[in-house]
């Protein structure tokens, strides 16, 4: 899994690039080279089509240029910012595409999740319930549990991308777990 939380010095390293990109655009591709991997991810992860993916991350951070003079910092990474941005780009082609929500998901981040009791036929039994449990729980319980446990997304940092206060982040994160942990034997932090 891989983390994103940023520390103090990222996120003020991030505000020297910023400010820098607003005054001449060609800054920004620094932020684009440091965040296209994670939004990229991110979005592939609902849509699971390469091509539309592509179109959706490329459309995220045209939207971040050209809103980013009126981004301001709230104490919160940059990237919020962008993963706010992407939510509301795949959301955005859900709606126009008529198409059903999907949600994909490497095995290496579901597997942290997996009691190991190294018995491979109890293992990927596990594996197949919360593959199957993901399919069948609310698009919105998926986009939190993927935020704080895939993404390592701060419940802060949840709030913002998901338009919502900190307190309903926590709240609606522990449902969805709830959940999951209800059908599943999980182990979690």
């Amino acid at each position: 899994m891989a983390a994103h939380h940023q520390n103090k010095e990222d996120i003020k390293n991030d505000e020297q690039w910023i400010i820098a990109a607003k005054k001449d655009p060609a800054h920004f591709s620094y932020l684009y080279d440091k965040y296209f991997e994670q939004i990229f991810n991110f979005i592939f992860r609902r849509i699971d089509e390469e091509n539309i993916t592509a179109d959706l991350t490329s459309q995220t951070f045209l939207k971040a240029l050209q809103n980013l003079k009126k981004y301001q910092n709230r104490g919160l990474p940059f990237s919020a910012w962008l993963y706010r941005i992407a939510a509301n780009e795949v959301n955005k082609h859900y709606r126009r595409s008529n198409r059903r929500y999907i949600f994909s998901i490497e095995e290496n981040l579901i597997k942290n999740f997996i009691e190991s009791d190294n018995d491979d036929a109890a293992y990927e039994e596990n594996l197949q319930k919360i593959i199957n449990t993901l399919k069948k729980l609310d698009t919105n319980d998926v986009i939190i549990l993927e935020l704080r446990f895939f993404e390592e997304r701060s419940f802060k940092d949840i709030a913002y991308i998901l338009d919502i206060k900190e307190s309903s982040a926590k709240m609606r994160t522990y449902r969805a777990l709830e959940k999951l942990k209800n059908k599943i034997n999980l182990k979690y932090k």
